[in-house]
């Protein structure tokens, strides 16, 4: 991917998550903290400042700047998951993968830290129609939208919306929300 394009996706991503980081906490609010739009909001602040102050000069410095960012600033269960998605993109981005590779990497990060699988109401269940989407050159905004509606109604077993079990029927998960908004803003970085 080209740095440009990877810092012109962050930036968009980060002012997704400024916008909508009330309605992220209040997606949170009955299924966790009810403080993921914060926290999120406050980790993509510093992920930007990361990237402003030290001039990535390469897709994969973009990413290492926000992983490290969202690792430090954001707490609860998305600076570890994001972070670490972003830590696998880097890796990946390094070796030459393409989009769907990167991606892809991102996801395997996700699983192997929240040891999540698809449909437990968790964040890969929109990276993973999102990765195969990408293989297909199939992704759109409806796309992401569908992903991220699958999670209202499915029973969380994984993550803090676990604890309310059955309860989090009807609710979006949080996380699955905030990673629409992230390839969401990766479709308007490429256009």
């Amino acid at each position: 991917m080209d740095k440009t394009v990877a810092v012109k996706w962050m930036q968009g991503f980060n002012q997704k998550v400024e916008a909508e980081k009330d309605h992220l906490s209040e997606l949170d609010g009955p299924i966790g903290d009810g403080d993921h739009g914060a926290n999120l909001a406050r980790g993509m602040a510093a992920a930007i400042e990361a990237i402003n102050s030290t001039e990535p000069q390469s897709a994969a410095e973009v990413f290492k700047a926000v992983s490290m960012a969202l690792i430090s600033k954001v707490g609860g269960a998305s600076g570890p998951l994001y972070g670490s998605a972003f830590m696998g993109m880097m890796k990946a981005e390094q070796a030459g993968q393409d989009l769907a590779g990167v991606l892809e990497a991102g996801l395997e990060m996700i699983k192997k830290r929240g040891h999540a699988q698809v449909g437990e109401k968790t964040m890969v269940d929109v990276w993973h129609p999102v990765v195969e989407a990408v293989k297909q050159g199939q992704l759109t905004n409806d796309v992401i939208d569908q992903a991220v509606l699958s999670t209202k109604e499915v029973a969380a077993t994984k993550g803090r919306a676990s604890y309310v079990g059955e309860r989090s029927i009807g609710h979006i998960d949080p996380g699955s929300y905030s990673s629409g908004l992230l390839f969401k803003a990766l479709l308007e970085a490429e256009g």
